[in-house]
């Protein structure tokens, strides 16, 4: 396999996504555990039944490529710099959102290359009445949705309104708001902000129901990459919010990112303000 994921290993890629959520939403449906992990953020049996799940059909279908996953051994750096492509997974993100059983949840798995997430899959199993919603891209092919088990159909990101006519479409964490992150959305103008969980809030840029996404706080990698890949497909970018550039994985020890902005496409609208609040140390 190269660089480019064909239409059979996309459907095998999938099912076996499909495969991991239905684990996860057998334990969903019943009382559960939770655990802390070292940084103090939680952990479930579903956390790790998919990370099993989705790992042993990524190493049956391309056993040739590195997986990475949130639930694996942290590899250092002199590994990882070695790899020109890799799987990088989270297999259930938006842990609170699944303990609080709002549904607002994700499986997600990409193929990152060189850097740059090329594909993902994002899968919510508990939406649209717990029958699950799919997002699939391709960097330079496309991205599509599926509600439960209907067709694929293709989405794209929608032009910047005028906040005048229309308010702008803010997306915001359900779970981990920040102060920085009230501080920007005070420098826009009109808009409406709606809160949502995981990887969730890119994909509805990538789908035109959202403008914006703000990520000012703490995410890691195999948080963003394979939403990224979702709304790169669909004309849209992750950038970083210091410098404006494409989001990038694994370049370097830690695989925390920088806060980073969802969008669209890129409008010097909301792009002035923050280069400005960030240069004028009004965000970190």
């Amino acid at each position: 396999m190269g660089y480019y994921v064909d239409e059979e290993l996309k459907t095998k890629l999938i099912a076996g996504v499909l495969i991991a959520a239905e684990e996860v939403m057998a334990i969903y449906q019943r009382d559960f555990t939770v655990q802390a992990k070292a940084n103090e953020s939680p952990l479930t049996e579903a956390d790790l039944a998919a990370h099993s799940s989705i790992k042993k059909t990524l190493k049956t279908l391309t056993p040739e490529i590195p997986f990475l996953s949130e639930e694996s051994v942290k590899l250092p750096y002199s590994v990882r710099s070695e790899w020109d492509r890799y799987w990088l997974v989270d297999p259930l993100d938006g842990t609170k959102e699944f303990i609080k059983k709002n549904g607002e949840f994700t499986l997600n798995i990409a193929l990152v290359v060189k850097g740059v997430p090329v594909f993902g899959i994002v899968h919510a199993p508990a939406l649209d009445e717990s029958r699950g919603v799919t997002w699939v891209g391709q960097v330079g092919e496309g991205a599509w949705k599926r509600r439960a088990s209907s067709s694929f159909e293709p989405i794209s990101v929608r032009q910047l309104p005028d906040s005048e006519a229309e308010p702008w479409k803010i997306v915001g964490s359900r779970s981990h708001g920040t102060q920085e992150f009230e501080k920007f959305c005070d420098f826009l103008p009109n808009h409406k902000l709606v809160s949502m969980g995981s990887s969730l809030k890119i994909c509805l840029i990538a789908e035109g129901s959202a403008d914006l996404y703000p990520r000012l706080a703490p995410t890691c990698e195999w948080d963003t990459a394979a939403a990224q890949a979702v709304l790169v497909g669909a004309g849209g970018s992750v950038l970083n919010a210091n410098t404006l550039e494409p989001l990038m994985c694994n370049q370097q020890d830690s695989m925390l990112n920088p806060y980073f902005i969802a969008c669209g496409k890129l409008d010097a609208r909301w792009a002035d303000l923050l280069t400005r609040s960030i240069h004028d140390n009004k965000l970190k």
